[in-house]
């Protein structure tokens, strides 16, 4: 029995968000746009939230907004989360990313 599976933008936008959420340093996303500040605003804020995937000639890359702990390394945070969301990407969705860009949008004490 052959068959075909789609995933969707929001499905890998769904999973990318959970796994940055699970790494060390991270304490939340950022709305990657004004509509999302506004569905954040209306209390309907999801786990895609500070994610945006694109694609491009076939080949998906997503774009995170992070907020990060006061203390932390920068680099290193974003380096774990692109190392985990492409990990999670390819062996969970079977898409192998092209790009993934990690913008540290804010800084908090946690």
């Amino acid at each position: 029995m052959n068959g075909h599976i789609t995933i969707t933008e929001a499905a890998l936008a769904s999973l990318i968000g959970l796994t940055a959420h699970e790494v060390p340093g991270v304490v939340g996303m950022s709305p990657a746009n004004v509509r999302e500040g506004i569905l954040k605003v209306l209390g309907r804020a999801q786990a895609r939230e500070g994610v945006v995937i694109s694609r491009d000639d076939g080949r998906y890359s997503a774009e995170l907004y992070v907020v990060v702990a006061y203390g932390v390394s920068i680099p290193t945070v974003a380096r774990n989360i692109t190392e985990r969301v492409e990990h999670a990407a390819k062996t969970q969705a079977g898409i192998e990313l092209a790009r993934t860009r990690v913008h540290a949008v804010g800084v908090r004490h946690v």
